[in-house]
Protein backbone atom coordinates (compact mmCIF):
# COMPACT_ATOMS: atom_id res chain seq x y z
CA UNK A 1 0.00 0.00 0.00
CA UNK A 2 1.21 3.49 -0.86
CA UNK A 3 0.89 6.28 1.71
CA UNK A 4 0.78 10.04 1.19
CA UNK A 5 0.92 13.01 3.54
CA UNK A 6 -2.40 14.70 4.21
CA UNK A 7 -1.75 18.34 3.35
CA UNK A 8 0.38 20.19 5.90
CA UNK A 9 -0.43 17.69 8.64
CA UNK A 10 1.85 14.94 9.94
CA UNK A 11 -0.74 12.31 8.99
CA UNK A 12 0.40 9.68 6.48
CA UNK A 13 -2.73 8.20 4.94
CA UNK A 14 -3.13 5.15 2.75
CA UNK A 15 -3.93 6.25 -0.81
CA UNK A 16 -6.93 3.94 -0.64
CA UNK A 17 -9.06 4.65 2.40
CA UNK A 18 -12.44 3.27 3.38
CA UNK A 19 -15.50 5.46 2.95
CA UNK A 20 -17.57 3.93 5.71
CA UNK A 21 -20.94 5.25 4.53
CA UNK A 22 -21.22 2.05 2.48
CA UNK A 23 -21.27 -0.12 5.61
CA UNK A 24 -24.58 -1.68 6.59
CA UNK A 25 -26.54 -2.30 9.77
CA UNK A 26 -24.84 -5.52 10.83
CA UNK A 27 -21.97 -4.99 13.25
CA UNK A 28 -20.41 -8.39 12.50
CA UNK A 29 -20.41 -7.87 8.72
CA UNK A 30 -19.08 -4.36 9.16
CA UNK A 31 -16.30 -5.72 11.34
CA UNK A 32 -15.28 -8.18 8.63
CA UNK A 33 -15.10 -5.36 6.06
CA UNK A 34 -13.22 -3.00 8.38
CA UNK A 35 -10.72 -5.67 9.42
CA UNK A 36 -10.15 -6.73 5.80
CA UNK A 37 -9.39 -3.10 4.96
CA UNK A 38 -7.00 -2.77 7.90
CA UNK A 39 -5.25 -6.06 7.11
CA UNK A 40 -4.80 -4.90 3.50
CA UNK A 41 -2.92 -1.77 4.54
CA UNK A 42 -5.77 0.76 4.72
CA UNK A 43 -5.31 3.11 7.66
CA UNK A 44 -7.72 5.94 6.75
CA UNK A 45 -11.36 5.45 7.74
CA UNK A 46 -13.94 8.15 7.05
CA UNK A 47 -17.37 8.27 8.65
CA UNK A 48 -19.93 10.88 9.80
CA UNK A 49 -22.29 11.33 12.71
CA UNK A 50 -25.16 11.39 10.20
CA UNK A 51 -24.59 7.90 8.78
CA UNK A 52 -27.33 5.57 9.98
CA UNK A 53 -28.05 7.84 12.92
CA UNK A 54 -24.69 7.11 14.54
CA UNK A 55 -24.72 3.34 13.98
CA UNK A 56 -21.86 3.71 11.49
CA UNK A 57 -19.61 5.35 14.06
CA UNK A 58 -20.60 2.71 16.62
CA UNK A 59 -19.57 -0.10 14.26
CA UNK A 60 -16.17 1.45 13.69
CA UNK A 61 -15.68 1.93 17.42
CA UNK A 62 -16.50 -1.71 18.12
CA UNK A 63 -14.35 -3.07 15.28
CA UNK A 64 -11.23 -1.07 16.16
CA UNK A 65 -11.31 -1.30 19.92
CA UNK A 66 -7.70 -1.93 20.89
CA UNK A 67 -6.42 -0.84 17.46
CA UNK A 68 -7.09 2.90 17.74
CA UNK A 69 -3.45 3.97 17.61
CA UNK A 70 -2.96 2.12 14.31
CA UNK A 71 -5.64 3.93 12.30
CA UNK A 72 -6.40 7.46 11.13
CA UNK A 73 -9.98 8.21 12.02
CA UNK A 74 -12.03 10.92 10.33
CA UNK A 75 -15.62 11.94 10.95
CA UNK A 76 -17.90 14.76 9.87
CA UNK A 77 -20.38 17.14 11.48
CA UNK A 78 -22.93 19.77 10.46
CA UNK A 79 -26.04 17.81 9.52
CA UNK A 80 -28.27 17.68 12.58
CA UNK A 81 -30.86 14.93 12.66
CA UNK A 82 -34.43 16.03 13.27
CA UNK A 83 -36.23 14.77 16.36
CA UNK A 84 -37.95 11.97 14.41
CA UNK A 85 -34.64 10.85 12.90
CA UNK A 86 -36.09 10.90 9.38
CA UNK A 87 -34.37 14.01 8.07
CA UNK A 88 -31.74 16.56 9.03
CA UNK A 89 -31.13 20.30 9.17
CA UNK A 90 -27.92 22.11 8.26
CA UNK A 91 -26.25 23.40 11.42
CA UNK A 92 -22.64 24.68 11.18
CA UNK A 93 -22.89 26.60 14.47
CA UNK A 94 -20.12 26.55 17.03
CA UNK A 95 -22.50 25.33 19.72
CA UNK A 96 -23.64 22.34 17.69
CA UNK A 97 -20.15 21.34 16.54
CA UNK A 98 -18.70 21.50 20.05
CA UNK A 99 -21.55 19.43 21.44
CA UNK A 100 -21.51 16.87 18.62
CA UNK A 101 -17.85 15.92 18.98
CA UNK A 102 -18.52 14.29 22.35
CA UNK A 103 -21.27 12.10 20.95
CA UNK A 104 -19.07 11.00 18.05
CA UNK A 105 -16.13 10.23 20.33
CA UNK A 106 -18.38 8.16 22.59
CA UNK A 107 -19.71 6.11 19.67
CA UNK A 108 -16.23 5.67 18.21
CA UNK A 109 -14.81 4.68 21.61
CA UNK A 110 -11.93 7.12 21.36
CA UNK A 111 -10.67 10.28 23.05
CA UNK A 112 -9.86 12.16 19.85
CA UNK A 113 -10.33 12.32 16.08
CA UNK A 114 -7.43 12.63 13.69
CA UNK A 115 -9.60 14.64 11.29
CA UNK A 116 -12.93 16.39 11.91
CA UNK A 117 -14.65 17.74 8.81
CA UNK A 118 -17.54 20.09 8.19
CA UNK A 119 -20.04 17.93 6.33
CA UNK A 120 -20.88 20.41 3.57
CA UNK A 121 -20.88 24.16 3.73
CA UNK A 122 -21.88 27.22 1.73
CA UNK A 123 -20.60 30.74 1.24
CA UNK A 124 -23.48 31.97 3.44
CA UNK A 125 -22.42 30.00 6.53
CA UNK A 126 -21.01 31.73 9.64
CA UNK A 127 -17.59 30.55 8.48
CA UNK A 128 -15.48 32.32 11.11
CA UNK A 129 -17.67 30.91 13.90
CA UNK A 130 -17.36 27.40 12.48
CA UNK A 131 -13.59 27.72 12.19
CA UNK A 132 -13.43 28.98 15.77
CA UNK A 133 -15.22 25.82 16.92
CA UNK A 134 -12.68 23.58 15.18
CA UNK A 135 -9.72 25.61 16.46
CA UNK A 136 -11.00 25.34 20.04
CA UNK A 137 -11.47 21.59 19.67
CA UNK A 138 -7.84 21.36 18.53
CA UNK A 139 -6.61 23.29 21.56
CA UNK A 140 -8.75 21.12 23.84
CA UNK A 141 -7.24 17.95 22.36
CA UNK A 142 -10.44 16.47 20.96
CA UNK A 143 -9.25 16.68 17.36
CA UNK A 144 -5.82 16.75 15.74
CA UNK A 145 -6.84 18.47 12.49
CA UNK A 146 -9.89 19.71 10.66
CA UNK A 147 -11.15 20.14 7.11
CA UNK A 148 -14.31 20.46 5.06
CA UNK A 149 -16.27 18.32 2.64
CA UNK A 150 -17.29 20.50 -0.28
CA UNK A 151 -17.54 20.70 -4.05
CA UNK A 152 -18.08 24.48 -4.07
CA UNK A 153 -15.08 26.52 -5.32
CA UNK A 154 -16.31 29.73 -3.69
CA UNK A 155 -16.66 28.04 -0.29
CA UNK A 156 -13.30 26.29 -0.60
CA UNK A 157 -11.59 29.62 -1.36
CA UNK A 158 -13.07 31.22 1.76
CA UNK A 159 -11.95 28.35 3.99
CA UNK A 160 -8.45 28.38 2.52
CA UNK A 161 -8.10 32.10 3.17
CA UNK A 162 -9.55 32.08 6.69
CA UNK A 163 -8.61 28.76 8.29
CA UNK A 164 -5.81 26.34 9.12
CA UNK A 165 -7.60 23.35 7.65
CA UNK A 166 -5.47 20.52 6.28
CA UNK A 167 -7.89 18.84 3.88
CA UNK A 168 -10.87 19.14 1.57
CA UNK A 169 -13.05 16.16 0.72
CA UNK A 170 -14.48 16.55 -2.75
CA UNK A 171 -16.12 14.51 -5.49
CA UNK A 172 -13.75 13.51 -8.29
CA UNK A 173 -13.84 10.72 -10.86
CA UNK A 174 -13.42 10.01 -14.54
CA UNK A 175 -17.07 11.04 -14.95
CA UNK A 176 -16.77 14.13 -12.75
CA UNK A 177 -13.56 15.94 -13.60
CA UNK A 178 -14.73 19.38 -12.45
CA UNK A 179 -12.02 19.60 -9.72
CA UNK A 180 -9.37 19.62 -12.47
CA UNK A 181 -10.54 23.08 -13.48
CA UNK A 182 -9.63 24.75 -10.20
CA UNK A 183 -9.79 22.77 -6.97
CA UNK A 184 -6.95 20.26 -7.25
CA UNK A 185 -4.17 22.67 -8.27
CA UNK A 186 -5.41 25.41 -5.93
CA UNK A 187 -5.39 23.12 -2.89
CA UNK A 188 -2.00 21.69 -3.83
CA UNK A 189 -0.55 25.20 -4.05
CA UNK A 190 -1.87 25.89 -0.54
CA UNK A 191 -0.55 22.60 0.89
CA UNK A 192 -4.02 21.27 1.60
CA UNK A 193 -4.70 17.58 1.08
CA UNK A 194 -7.52 16.26 -1.08
CA UNK A 195 -9.71 13.41 0.12
CA UNK A 196 -11.68 12.10 -2.85
CA UNK A 197 -15.17 10.67 -2.62
CA UNK A 198 -17.19 9.24 -5.48
CA UNK A 199 -14.14 7.94 -7.38
CA UNK A 200 -16.18 5.02 -8.72
CA UNK A 201 -19.09 7.36 -9.58
CA UNK A 202 -21.48 5.20 -7.53
CA UNK A 203 -20.67 2.22 -9.73
CA UNK A 204 -21.46 3.94 -13.02
CA UNK A 205 -17.83 3.49 -14.05
CA UNK A 206 -17.92 -0.22 -13.30
CA UNK A 207 -21.14 -2.12 -13.87
CA UNK A 208 -24.14 -0.09 -12.74
CA UNK A 209 -26.97 0.22 -15.28
CA UNK A 210 -26.09 3.29 -17.41
CA UNK A 211 -28.15 6.47 -17.20
CA UNK A 212 -27.75 10.20 -17.80
CA UNK A 213 -25.40 11.46 -15.09
CA UNK A 214 -23.16 14.48 -14.47
CA UNK A 215 -23.66 15.90 -17.94
CA UNK A 216 -23.03 12.56 -19.68
CA UNK A 217 -25.77 10.80 -21.64
CA UNK A 218 -26.77 7.21 -20.95
CA UNK A 219 -25.12 6.21 -24.21
CA UNK A 220 -21.87 7.95 -23.28
CA UNK A 221 -21.80 6.29 -19.86
CA UNK A 222 -22.38 2.88 -21.46
CA UNK A 223 -19.59 3.52 -23.95
CA UNK A 224 -17.18 4.51 -21.16
CA UNK A 225 -18.08 1.36 -19.22
CA UNK A 226 -17.37 -0.84 -22.22
CA UNK A 227 -14.04 0.81 -22.98
CA UNK A 228 -12.99 0.63 -19.33
CA UNK A 229 -13.87 -3.05 -19.19
CA UNK A 230 -11.71 -3.74 -22.23
CA UNK A 231 -8.82 -1.71 -20.82
CA UNK A 232 -9.21 -3.43 -17.47
CA UNK A 233 -8.78 -6.83 -19.08
CA UNK A 234 -5.66 -5.60 -20.85
CA UNK A 235 -3.96 -3.58 -18.08
CA UNK A 236 -5.45 -4.45 -14.69
CA UNK A 237 -8.89 -4.63 -13.05
CA UNK A 238 -11.43 -2.00 -14.08
CA UNK A 239 -11.79 -0.77 -10.50
CA UNK A 240 -8.02 -0.35 -10.21
CA UNK A 241 -7.89 1.68 -13.42
CA UNK A 242 -10.66 4.00 -12.27
CA UNK A 243 -9.05 4.56 -8.87
CA UNK A 244 -5.56 4.90 -10.31
CA UNK A 245 -6.85 7.60 -12.67
CA UNK A 246 -7.78 9.68 -9.62
CA UNK A 247 -4.54 8.90 -7.78
CA UNK A 248 -2.48 9.94 -10.81
CA UNK A 249 -2.98 13.53 -9.66
CA UNK A 250 -0.44 14.29 -6.92
CA UNK A 251 -2.89 16.67 -5.26
CA UNK A 252 -4.94 13.69 -4.11
CA UNK A 253 -3.90 12.35 -0.70
CA UNK A 254 -6.40 9.51 -0.43
CA UNK A 255 -9.60 8.09 -1.86
CA UNK A 256 -12.38 7.35 0.61
CA UNK A 257 -13.54 4.37 -1.46
CA UNK A 258 -16.79 2.72 -0.44
CA UNK A 259 -17.15 -1.04 -0.02
CA UNK A 260 -20.09 -3.13 1.16
CA UNK A 261 -18.26 -6.49 1.04
CA UNK A 262 -14.83 -7.92 1.75
CA UNK A 263 -14.44 -8.65 -1.96
CA UNK A 264 -14.97 -5.00 -2.86
CA UNK A 265 -12.42 -3.93 -0.25
CA UNK A 266 -9.88 -6.33 -1.73
CA UNK A 267 -10.53 -4.95 -5.23
CA UNK A 268 -10.02 -1.40 -3.99
CA UNK A 269 -6.80 -2.30 -2.19
CA UNK A 270 -5.26 -3.47 -5.47
CA UNK A 271 -5.29 0.13 -6.66
CA UNK A 272 -3.10 1.16 -3.74
CA UNK A 273 -0.44 -1.40 -4.48
CA UNK A 274 2.45 -1.41 -6.94
CA UNK A 275 0.55 -1.05 -10.23
CA UNK A 276 0.56 2.53 -11.50
CA UNK A 277 -0.54 4.21 -14.71
CA UNK A 278 1.94 5.29 -17.34
CA UNK A 279 1.41 8.75 -18.78
CA UNK A 280 0.18 7.12 -21.97
CA UNK A 281 -2.40 5.08 -20.06
CA UNK A 282 -3.52 8.16 -18.14
CA UNK A 283 -4.05 10.08 -21.38
CA UNK A 284 -5.99 7.16 -22.83
CA UNK A 285 -8.33 7.18 -19.84
CA UNK A 286 -8.60 10.98 -19.92
CA UNK A 287 -9.82 10.81 -23.52
CA UNK A 288 -12.80 8.67 -22.50
CA UNK A 289 -14.66 11.50 -20.81
CA UNK A 290 -14.42 15.27 -21.37
CA UNK A 291 -13.54 17.72 -18.61
CA UNK A 292 -16.51 19.56 -17.14
CA UNK A 293 -16.67 22.96 -15.43
CA UNK A 294 -18.60 23.99 -12.33
CA UNK A 295 -21.73 25.87 -13.31
CA UNK A 296 -22.64 27.06 -9.81
CA UNK A 297 -20.86 28.25 -6.66
CA UNK A 298 -17.92 29.62 -8.62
Amino acid sequence: MEYRQLGSSELKVSVIGLGCMSLGLDHKQNERILHAAFDGGINFFDTADLYDGGFNEESIGKAFKGKRDNIILASKVGNQLTADGKSWDWNPSKKYIKASIHESLKRLQTDYLDLYQLHGGTIDDPIDETIEAFEELKKEGYIRHYGISSIRPNTIREWVSRSNMVSVMTQYSLLDRRPEEFTLDYLNQNDIGVVVRGALAKGFLIDKEPMDILGHTEGKVESIQQELKALGQEWNSTASLVLKFVLHNDSVSTIAAGASSVKQVEENIKAGESFSLTQEQFLTLSALAPKLAYEKHR
